[in-house]
């Protein structure tokens, strides 16, 4: 008989005011260290040790030594998607004043590795528009590479082979939390990302998971279909 996973650990775990902060910070996509995990939380270091064991005993972060230090990443991309759907359900602290529209981080974030927000979701929809992604009728969440895909996307020069190589879905949706529509995850997800920051299209702000876009990425997308807002 198969063992059922346990959602209660989980849910017990992620249901931690420390932990949860820390889950959050991990979005910027950055590898961070006890210390940074500790101050961003607003623990001391003594306690986040505590808190990251768990973590990692459950399966959420993963941890590599580098010199002197330890740092702390998502386990996989899963998590990533878990914390952008709790984000997604979680009421507004009170006394917060309602999000506007043109917001820095509703126009264009990252979501862990991959680009949410207005671009986000403009990005999926022109790749579905354009049928160079379709959804997999075996699995809603899952994106087909369609051959007119495969040769436009090889042109802007991705590795194809390489992606689907690597240990994660090529292709699937991540609901959006701030516009209540897919965003494109998975590994082309992320390698797009990279191709537009490779570009100068767009530059991640230091120290957060907004996204500038440059007025030659905004020309671009423009002519892809994707529009911003102002």
């Amino acid at each position: 008989m198969p063992v059922e996973p346990d959602i209660a650990r989980i849910a017990a775990t992620v249901g931690d005011a420390s932990r949860i902060r820390m889950l959050v910070l991990l979005m910027e996509g950055r590898a961070l260290t006890a210390k940074e995990l500790a101050l961003g939380a607003g623990i001391e270091p003594g306690t986040a040790t505590s808190h990251l064991k768990r973590l990692v005993d459950d399966g959420l972060l993963e941890s590599a030594a580098q010199g002197r230090h330890k740092y702390f990443r998502f386990a996989s991309e899963q998590v990533a998607q878990l914390v952008e759907s709790l984000m997604r359900v979680a009421p507004k602290r009170a006394g917060q004043p309602a999000a506007k529209a043109d917001e820095p981080i509703r126009r264009a974030r990252f979501c862990y590795d991959h680009l949410a927000g207005s671009l986000g979701t403009g990005l999926l929809a022109m790749l579905l528009r354009r049928r160079w992604l379709q959804a997999d009728t075996a699995d809603s969440r899952q994106l087909l590479l369609t051959t007119p895909g495969e040769k436009a996307l090889r042109t802007l020069g991705l590795d194809l082979d390489a992606l689907r190589g690597k240990r994660r879905q090529l292709a699937c949706t991540c609901l959006d939390w701030s516009e209540r529509r897919d965003h494109l995850g998975g590994a082309l997800g992320a390698a797009l990302a990279l191709h537009f920051t490779q570009q100068g299209w767009i530059e991640r702000r230091k120290h957060s998971r907004v996204v500038q876009v440059s007025a030659e990425g905004t020309a671009q997308f423009g002519r892809m279909g994707i529009k911003l807002p102002a």
